[in-house]
Formats: structure tokens, sequence, C-alpha cells
């Protein structure tokens, strides 16, 4: 009778399909309720059961992290699992909730409601969201939160031993280890919404009400203390819009990848206030540097395969002497501010092209993905190039180093400089997820297949079959090949017999400040690679 009136008080916070209850040992030691529609076997037969063996293996993990992370009188719950089944085809999903009863022996009190929602898709080996997924994911859970009143935070956690850890296990054990944190993670996020920052670094979005000093005491006893779990919390103002508070829950996620720390301010919004205040500051600085042309431009070869000659030179752009200009060029797209450097740096090339006696002279200059999209953009690049027929001597190359977001108008864009001469290149092929849809949709004259398949030609024969692949569809297409970052004679060996039209890098020529037009060029490797000396590597 004892027990049951314990039963009683420990299934009284639930309105369940199924209800059971589980021992220390984690077996079913009672079950009421749809057990035959939810787990495909009888009550009576799910008692003895292990209650892990209820769920999908890859939620086995998500259900023990639930219950280690119960204290005596505490409730959990609901999250989504999806429950075990033989028929693959028709998977069944629940929200599992949990409370445990101060008794001794202890034991927890479980409930099972049916739910006809699949949760998304989870793509990490180790089960949590990819951060593009995350983003999605909270940006619904926000937008929910902001009609239904409830309170969310950003939970972000370090697992400081977490690395040393994998260290000293095999495969199978880190896929193990990989499993149980994300387990320990979705138990602590709404709606199964957690991510993997990398370097030791998680995310996750979940209900206001503990401190984050109390989801790592959690996570400690889950998870065991070795992993020394720290966490910060953020709390989301739903009341800001959607891409207001994207903005600054990424802003948060790359500072705290960035270093470790949470950002300054006890919610999104101060977040985002500080994001302001910074942007408006590098963007005032960045704006006046491009004004003041406080950059300059070297340029680099671009040879034939087929007979050594010189084809065109890139004009690469330097700020504060030699210096790499990535950091610089990723925060102007991150703040939206590209367009301004990327006529300006039209604008010098086509100077330069200009004050070349020669007429023969070509030039190559990079350009935004965010700009190939903008109709100003376009028109500048179309005043710059009306007078004196520069056209055919000019080519534009769209990096990818922000995503187009238009393909339409990209390739309407594309054209319309195409109709005006000259040629478009698609930069760093193969570098982003995107790169065969852009391909397929953009039609571009040039593809520059990225340098990090280039180095590794010699040493990796998936690299080399990738490339002769890719040679041989923009050969279908009509579209010419260029390989970047060509070092070595044995990697431009590879790139001839691939197919590879041209070729760029430092066994050809460093940048320079003035792209020269040999009187003639020769075939020869020592004419060609006369300049090579080893401080350039």
């Amino acid at each position: 009778m004892a027990n049951d009136v314990f039963r009683f008080v420990g299934f009284a916070f639930a309105t369940a399909d199924l209800l059971f209850e589980i021992d220390s040992q984690g077996v079913i030691t009672y079950a009421a309720g749809a057990g035959l529609q939810l787990t495909g076997r009888d009550n009576t037969t799910l008692i003895g059961c292990p209650w892990s063996e209820l769920f999908d293996i890859d939620d086995q993990e998500l259900g023990q992290a639930l219950l280690g992370g119960l204290v005596d009188g505490q409730r959990r719950g609901p999250i989504d699992v999806q429950m075990a089944t033989t028929d693959k085809s028709n998977p069944r999903y629940a929200g599992l909730s949990m409370f445990r009863l101060p008794q001794n022996p202890p034991r927890t009190s479980c409930a099972l409601t049916l739910s006809q929602r699949k949760p998304p898709a989870r793509k990490t080996s180790g089960g949590l969201h990819e951060r593009e997924a995350f983003e999605a994911i909270t940006r619904g859970l926000i937008d929910t939160a902001r009609s239904g009143g409830a309170e969310l935070e950003l939970g972000l956690v370090e697992f400081a031993g977490l690395l040393d850890q994998r260290k000293h296990l095999s495969p199978e054990e880190s896929a193990a280890l990989d499993r149980r944190v994300a387990g320990a993670l979705r138990a602590e996020a709404i709606e199964d919404a957690a991510t993997d920052l990398g370097d030791q670094r998680f995310a996750v979005l979940r209900r206001k009400g503990e401190s984050a000093d109390a989801m790592a005491r959690r996570l400690s006893r889950v998870l065991g203390a070795a992993l020394e779990p720290k966490a910060h919390s953020v709390d989301v103002d739903a009341q800001q819009t959607s891409g207001k508070l994207m903005r600054a829950l990424r802003y948060s996620l790359d500072s705290f990848l960035a270093d470790g720390e949470a950002p300054a301010g006890d919610s999104l919004s101060d977040v985002l206030g500080q994001s302001v205040q910074r942007t408006v500051s590098q963007a005032g600085a960045f704006g006046a540097m491009v004004q003041a042309r406080k950059f300059k431009l070297v340029f680099q070869p671009v040879i034939s395969l087929a007979d050594g000659v010189v084809h065109h030179h890139e004009a690469l752009i330097r700020f504060d002497g030699d210096r790499s200009p990535f950091a610089m060029i990723r925060m102007a797209e991150e703040l939206d501010i590209i367009e301004d450097l990327d006529i300006a740096v039209a604008e010098e090339t086509v100077a330069r092209l200009r004050a070349d006696k020669t007429g023969k002279l070509r030039l190559a200059f990079n350009a935004s993905g965010r700009s190939i999209i903008s109709s100003s953009f376009i028109a500048a690049i179309e005043r710059l190039t009306k007078p004196g027929g520069l056209s055919d001597r000019l080519i534009v190359e769209i990096t990818e180093t922000a995503a187009i977001d238009d393909l339409g108008l990209a390739r309407r864009h594309i054209e319309a400089l195409q109709a005006r001469g000259l040629e478009v290149c698609l930069d760093d092929f193969g570098s982003g997820a995107a790169s065969f849809a852009y391909l397929q949709q953009l039609p571009v004259d040039v593809v520059k297949i990225d340098g990090s398949y280039v180095r590794e030609l010699t040493s990796s024969g998936r690299d080399d079959a990738m490339i002769r692949h890719l040679v041989g569809l923009c050969r279908e297409l009509n579209v010419t090949t260029v390989a970047e970052m060509v070092e070595t004679q044995a990697v431009e060996d590879v790139l001839r017999r691939s197919g590879v039209d041209f070729a760029q890098g430092w066994l050809y020529g460093q940048p320079t400040s003035d792209p020269q037009i040999p009187a003639k060029t020769g075939a020869t490797p020592a004419a060609r690679r006369r300049g090579v000396v080893e401080t350039w590597g």
C-alpha cells in the first residue's frame, strides 16, 4: 500500500499515454497505459525490462542523461525521444518526463506521451544539430516563445577535459563518449536545440529558470567531474525581432567559440547592443579606410599550362603592408559593407589597365558574393568599363566567403557583365557546400579550384580524382579551369595530366606591385620559375 501511495504521488504530475516506474538499476517495476501502442510490448511484458530498451539507440544516452541528472523531488521533461521499433519506415516519437521519488531505495516515475511531431534530423555523429540547423531551430523556438510568453535562455557549455579524455580512447570509445555528451546536452535543451561549436564548446537553447551553475553541476553528475563542465547563460528577449536576435545569437556563439568567454551582458538584448556599438565602430573605421584608399593592390600571374604563357594577373588586396586581408574581408562581409571595398578595388584595377601602354595586360579582381547580387555594384562596374573598351581585359572573380542569397539575381547580373565583354570566374571552388549548386545555376566562364585540393594532389588520390572529374564536368559546360596554390613541379604535372587549363601560385611568381607582361614568354620550366625563392614558403 505504501508503494502505491508513493507511486500515485510520483505520477500525479503526468497526463500521459504510458506511465511506468523504474528502480535504481534502471529496470521497469510497474507499467500502466498504452504500452503496446508505444513500445510494441504489453504492460506485463514491460515489467523486468531495462528501461533504456524502450528507446531508439540514438536516444538511449538522452534518456540516461535525463535520469542521471535527477535529484529527489525534481521533475524533468518533457523531452522528445524516438521509440525503439523494428519498423524503421514508421518511427514513433514521444515526450518523456520524469520525477524522482524521495524514498529508499529510490524509484523514478516516468511518463510517455505519444507525439505526432517528428523532431528535426540530427546530422552529427554524436546526435547534436549542426550549427546552421541549430540556428534555424532556435529561430523557430524564439518565434513560438514570443507568441506564447515562454522565457528562454542560451546556455554556453565548455568541457575543459574533453580533448584530454579523447586522446586516450579508441575511435569506438571516443564515439561512445560523444554520444554520452550529446545525450547530456540534449537533456538540457528545449526541443533538442543543442549544437557542437567545436573545441570542447557547445550551445543549448533552454527554458529559463535555473542558474548556469546548476546546469554545470548536473552535467558533472551525469558525465563525471573529469570533463570539468563550465556553463554560462544569456537570457533571450523574445520581444526583439527574430533577425536582430539571431544576429546577437551568432555574435554570442562566435565570441564563445573564439575565447571561451560568454559575452558580457545578462541578455541577448544586451549582447545585441554591444554588437551594434562594435559594428558601428568597425564600420566607420573600415569606411574611412576604403574612402582614403588605405590599401594597395599586388598582382600574381596566372599562366597557361599548355604553353607557359602568362594569361592574366590576379589583383590581390593588402592592408597595412603585406598583411593577409582575410580577417578584414570577413569582417566587412559580416557587417554587410563589403560592396564599397569591392568597387574601390575595381576602380584601382581598371585604372591600372588604363595605364598599360601595351594593351596586352589582363587583370582579374575579387568581388564578394554579396556584391554580385547588388544592382549598384553591377552599375558601378558598367560605368567603369563603358569608355575605352576595357571589358575584354577584365575578369571578375566571385569569392565564396559569403553565400549568394539569390542565385537567380546573381545569374542575371553575371549575364549583364558578360554582355559587356567581361569574363566571370567562380573563386575557391570546392571550399563550400554550395559550390556545385553555384556551378549548376550560374553561367560563369571560369572556375578556380580551391588550393586546399591542389596542394595535396601528390599525396591524395581522392583529390586527384576529384579534380579530373571536375575538369571533365567543366569541359562539358564550356567552362575554363584554373588551379591555385601551385607550389611544386609534381603538382603541376598532375594538373596538366588532369586537363586543367591554367595555374597560379608561387611556382610561377610571387605577387608584385607591377604586373609585367614579358616581351617573350617561354614554355620551359626555367623560364617560368626563374623568380622562385625559398622565403616564399
